[in-house]
């Protein structure tokens, strides 16, 4: 009996692999939907399973019922995943012949495109972040700036020294994820903004310090944080008027954007940001894709019917 297995299955997820209580719920819940269907397609025994069963639930959880809401491609993916633990299980137990769910895949979420600012937008929060003029505004201009015109993560920024920045070459040595380091390039805005800080403002901020190699220091001398330098953007978008939410990362994601507007290889764009591999960094063409489309929907005659 199918119902049966279930329950022998959900005491080995809870004594054998001692699974948190709120993750067993969520798999009670699941194998009770899948029941449900089992039962109304008249399955009483798991050998009667097939795969083309399985998919048949994937496609009802993605289409929902009179007592079901349509389910997103993640919380069907989720579901689809506690199904086929099932049938993997009932199969190493004994209590099925085959896996009628192995061949069967979870939906893959849709991907979600990066938020990229305008243009005019990304000027006008560098505009406001160096607008009081004082030290820390000088700074915040700088970091800014270094941002925007690299692409940095934000633990990539916080973490400059004043060494890796070179105005020669108009280089700056960024250490990424898992310890790796590139050297990419740095444009004269970002760098103008990083000279005037570290001659009229990193100065003043070192004397209240013990002294630190670290680029953006803190009020106090000590290397700025990745908090801070969050609400240093939050706070230049307000001033700036910009209403839609807008983090470190906005400005990594309107950096490679624009770059590929402006014609720059995908795999150039992939170097610059550090990508393992040039699948992350194709996101980013998607969103090109949907500005080409625009513009062409409203300036060719012949784009609309």
């Amino acid at each position: 009996m199918v119902e049966r297995a279930v329950r022998t299955y959900l005491d080995h997820l809870a004594v054998e692999r001692g699974l948190a209580a709120n993750t067993l719920t969520s798999y009670r819940r699941d194998l009770r939907r899948y029941l449900e269907h089992l039962d109304k397609a008249g399955v009483d025994s798991l050998d009667q399973v097939s795969e083309a069963t399985v998919t048949g639930f994937l496609v009802a959880l993605r289409e929902g019922d009179a007592d079901h809401p349509p389910l997103s491609s993640t919380s069907a993916a989720r579901t689809v995943v506690a199904v086929r633990g099932f049938h993997k299980f009932a199969l190493a137990d004994g209590l099925a012949q085959a896996d009628p769910a192995s061949a069967v895949k979870p939906p893959t979420p849709a991907k979600r495109l990066p938020k990229a600012l305008p243009l005019a937008d990304v000027e006008a929060i560098l505009e406001a972040a160096g607008a009081p003029g004082t030290t820390l505004a000088l700074r915040d201009r700088a970091l800014l700036e270094v941002l925007y015109g690299t692409g940095a993560r934000i633990s990539e920024a916080v973490g400059l020294d004043v060494d890796d920045l070179d105005p020669v070459d108009h280089t700056v040595l960024l250490r990424g994820k898992g310890g790796k380091e590139r050297i990419v390039p740095v444009g004269s805005f970002a760098l103008e903004a990083v000279d005037a800080y570290r001659v009229r403002g990193r100065p003043e901020l070192v004397a209240t310090g013990k002294g630190t190699p670290a680029l953006f220091l803190n009020a106090r001398g000590g290397r700025l944080s990745r908090q801070s330098a969050w609400a240093v953007l939050v706070k230049a978008a307000e001033r700036a008027g910009v209403t839609r939410d807008v983090s470190p990362h906005t400005l990594r994601h309107s950096f490679a954007t624009h770059l590929l507007d402006g014609g720059a290889d995908v795999r150039v764009v992939q170097e610059l940001l550090g990508h393992a591999s040039v699948t992350t960094t194709q996101v980013y063409t998607l969103v090109t894709v949907d500005s080409l489309r625009e513009v062409f929907a409203s300036a060719h005659p012949r784009a609309r019917e």
